[in-house]
């Protein structure tokens, strides 16, 4: 009997550590984000991205990257200002200062990355709130690094994937970073400007899109731009063109036939020389 009783228990010691393990291992896949892709971050909210894993991306970008002071903008999504800061927080607790240019196209984060100063000194990098086409209830990021180089997998994506999973962070002995919101309106249509001649452009009507999402303010800045270089100015025809996170006319996606049908209809209805729809 007593025989029985050492091997009964032996096997029962045998059966609770393999279920420690198991237990272990399902923990450490739990962990494991699915929100990363190959070149950005996207993932449907809350179960493949939420504040808790975008502050573990902000303390990952900043132990991973290093900077000093990067870029953060966001789209017009329900969830991207709490996203947003969130990742705010994680590089401000890494001792990061964030310079926030509030709602944006991506393009707007790519250029202040590579072209803001503070007091003279440039970025270090930036990251975008986004989830471009995708459906309503996903989110997502874009990371640059200095002069808006893309940080995907081969240049960091998967070392900060790595530590966001872990969230085996260096322990916190810096002092936290600071926020300042700053606008790049003015500095980014002048910029834009510089790609064409105002002079020489036709008076044309254009149809322009914005699908609801980021773009429409950068139309109007141009619009107000071009208006008094121009003997004969552009005219714009605006449709869908409030932010609404809320895709009132469907995702703004116009590689889908179905969302183009709006932008078809106005070119035909105002007799326009063309039509332009954005995504995100």
């Amino acid at each position: 009997p007593t025989h029985y009783n050492i091997w009964n228990k032996l096997i029962f010691l045998s059966f609770l550590r393999l279920s420690i393990q198991s237990i272990a291992l399902n923990k450490t896949m739990n962990k494991l984000l699915a929100c990363f892709k190959a070149y950005d971050i996207r993932g449907r909210i809350p179960d493949e991205l939420n504040t808790d894993i975008a502050y573990r991306i902000g303390r990952a970008y900043a132990e991973k990257i290093q900077p000093q002071r990067v870029i953060i903008g966001h789209d017009i999504r329900l969830t991207s200002n709490e996203i947003a800061q969130a990742v705010i927080d994680g590089l401000l607790d890494s001792g990061v200062n964030v310079i926030d240019i509030g709602m944006c196209g991506t393009e707007e984060v790519y250029y202040a990355t590579f072209a803001y100063k503070d007091s003279g000194i440039p970025m270090d990098g930036g990251i975008m709130i986004t989830a471009s086409h995708n459906p309503k209830d996903y989110n997502g990021m874009k990371l640059v690094r200095e002069f808006s180089k893309p940080v995907s997998g081969d240049t960091g994506l998967n070392d900060i994937k790595l530590l966001a999973e872990t969230d085996n962070f260096a322990e916190l002995t810096v002092k936290r970073g600071i926020v300042t919101t700053v606008s790049i309106g003015s500095d980014y249509t002048k910029h834009l400007l510089t790609y064409i001649n105002p002079l020489v452009l036709k008076p044309l009507t254009i149809v322009v899109n914005a699908g609801n999402g980021a773009a429409g303010h950068v139309i109007d800045w141009l619009e107000t731009a071009l208006q008094p270089v121009m003997s004969e100015p552009l005219k714009f025809i605006k449709i869908h063109h409030e932010p609404n996170g809320h895709f009132p006319n469907g995702i703004p996606n116009p590689l889908l036939p179905e969302n183009r049908q709006s932008t078809i209809d106005a070119i035909k209805l105002h007799k326009a020389d063309l039509g332009i729809a954005w995504d995100g």
